[in-house]
């Protein structure tokens, strides 16, 4: 019990930065759903067993519009394609955690993910279940976001215009934020290229998946050189 006390502590200081971020996006998300006349019980159900941020803010249109599920599965593939290449390198981080493994697949955001790559924890406090109150903390952080924006949204009446940008300028946060504390910025370099790249031969709407081939192609052919750089995951 000690154990998970300490690695919950040091989650949670970690993931100040999220909860503050989720607790908006979420709110966010809340809102656009009672916007469309959605009863708050599914805005908390999608944010409880989806937990995708940028997809559920697209599920508020699939769900008011003509039912259509290949275009919906179509979509999910393409805005959650990322989830699939960084996933790859959580495998040898989460090949000891046991029984909380499904549930470190299951919530692994982009947030979750650069914490606990690029994060710090000390050395005293159990990796396992550190990795698992950092998923779960985000997890009640996103939900509760959710469900604070569906009761807002139910009582008064916003204007929702540019609420789905919030989503974006979290993730240009987080970016810069690595970069200010990264020693080299390799990785970050990659990903600005090869998106630029991608988005000049393939087009607007068809860069995405072409892009992150191609990162993660740079990524395993320079990965040696990033750790060296970087320094390993902890």
């Amino acid at each position: 019990m000690k154990t998970k006390r300490k690695a919950l502590k040091a989650a949670f200081s970690m993931t100040i930065p999220v909860m503050t971020g989720y607790l908006v996006l979420g709110a966010g998300f809340g809102i656009l759903m009672s916007s469309k006349g959605l009863a708050i019980g599914w805005s908390v159900l999608m944010s409880a067993a989806v937990f995708a941020g940028s997809l559920q803010y697209v599920s508020v249109s699939i769900l008011t519009a003509a039912f259509n599920p290949l275009y919906a599965l179509i979509l999910a593939l393409m805005i959650n394609a990322r989830h699939l290449f960084y996933g790859l390198s959580m495998l040898e981080k989460y090949a000891g955690t046991g029984r909380l493994k499904p549930y470190l697949v299951f919530g692994l955001t982009d947030e979750t993910f650069s914490l606990l790559v690029s994060g710090t924890k000390k050395d005293d406090v159990d990796s396992r279940w550190f990795s698992f109150f950092v998923t779960l903390l985000g997890h009640v952080y996103w939900i509760l976001g959710s469900t604070i924006g569906a009761f807002a949204g139910a009582v008064v009446r916003f204007d929702t215009k540019g609420l789905d940008f919030v989503l974006t300028a979290l993730f240009v946060v987080i970016f810069l934020d690595q970069w200010r504390y990264g020693k080299h910025h390799i990785a970050a370099i990659i990903g600005i290229a090869a998106t630029i790249l991608g988005l000049f031969v393939f087009g607007q709407t068809n860069f995405m998946i072409p892009s992150l081939l191609l990162i993660l192609g740079l990524i395993t052919i320079f990965r040696k050189t990033i750790d060296k750089g970087e320094g390993e995951p902890q």
